[in-house]
């Protein structure tokens, strides 16, 4: 287990009075064969846990697969009628678990596959360390690691491998893939920024956590199954969507945005070419040779987050918008 504040010894199970349920939040974008994959064949009476299921919606088909499906597990379902984004999507189905009683909240991708033994594990860490953020080790169907940690590198601008132990200047972060939180600390952080939409969402909570005194933890003997890209439609191909480009470039600087000093802010920016450049190559070479090419959609992100940047100095004048805003709509 490794813990980016101080080290801890987690319980291995709650084996006090019965604890409320835990919260299972699960964003729905075209998604539906996926959760009838992987968190419709669990049992969680024994866990406890509730799940909530918000429907960004795609299409009336996948609404309509999705609905059928809450019903037939009890699941509660929050249909939104357009797409509000990842963070967004997520505090609103926070949100509804509260109302249903859960204190503790399981945020999971769709492609995540848990055992109910690793569901009862994460509720327990998250009562016996409330102040945390926690994440199961996270492996690919083939067994190989996908995350296990990572780091915020200030002066490599940008997202980078664990190196070593976290420094105030490359910071430890936790992926939202499958994130487990305690009522108390989702409330002290105010949910996700849903500024970001998509991507790096999960990079500003976790810096957020930290400033705030709370920890970040990887559960080494918890392990999930990530079928990465199973929520993007099935291709042979390498190449992304538009929609990772486009977020994945304008929001490295929204982060800048709201986090750095004018100085950092600089040499992130100086660096966003060769960034772009490494997000794209993410797709492969040959993506390039189609006419309409991902770079496009990197190129605008990156040009939308210069606006983000340009619009935070001097620094302080950022302010996001919250999901509260759009509950008020």
């Amino acid at each position: 287990m490794k813990t980016y504040s101080a080290e801890l010894a987690l319980p291995p199970l709650h084996d006090g009075p019965p604890v409320t349920p835990l919260g299972i939040v699960v964003v729905n974008y075209g998604s539906h064969a996926l959760l009838a994959a992987n968190l419709a064949r669990l049992n969680l009476s024994a866990v406890p846990a509730k799940v909530v299921v918000v429907d960004n919606f795609k299409s009336a088909a996948d609404t309509a697969a999705i609905t059928e499906l809450a019903a037939a597990r009890g699941w509660t379902l929050h249909a939104l009628a357009r797409n509000v984004g990842f963070g967004a999507a997520v505090n609103l189905g926070v949100a509804k678990a509260a109302q249903l009683g859960c204190d503790s909240y399981l945020m999971i991708n769709p492609d995540v596959a848990i055992t109910e033994e690793v569901l009862a594990q994460l509720l327990a860490a998250t009562l016996a360390q409330p102040m945390a953020l926690i994440t199961p080790t996270i492996v690919r169907p083939d067994g190989s690691v996908w995350f296990r940690g990572s780091r915020l590198s200030l002066d490599e601008a940008g997202v980078r491998p664990v190196t070593g132990p976290p420094t105030a200047r490359r910071r430890a972060w936790l992926t939202g893939a499958c994130l487990a939180v305690s009522r108390s600390m989702w409330a002290k952080l105010g949910g996700y920024d849903d500024d970001y939409f998509l991507y790096w969402e999960d990079v500003d909570l976790s810096i957020r956590c930290v400033d705030l005194g709370g920890s970040l933890i990887v559960r080494d003997d918890l392990v999930v199954v990530h079928d990465v890209g199973g929520t993007q439609q099935a291709s042979t191909s390498r190449a992304k969507s538009p929609l990772y480009y486009y977020y994945n470039c304008r929001n490295r600087l929204l982060f800048a945005s709201k986090h750095l000093s004018s100085i950092d802010q600089l040499k992130w920016l100086l660096r966003t070419p060769t960034d772009v450049a490494r997000v794209v190559l993410r797709g492969g070479r040959r993506q390039l040779l189609r006419p309409g090419s991902s770079a496009w959609p990197g190129i605008r992100g990156a040009l939308a987050g210069l606006f983000a940047l340009a619009g935070s100095w001097p620094r302080g004048n950022h302010s996001g918008r919250r999901t509260e805003d759009l509950v008020a709509r």
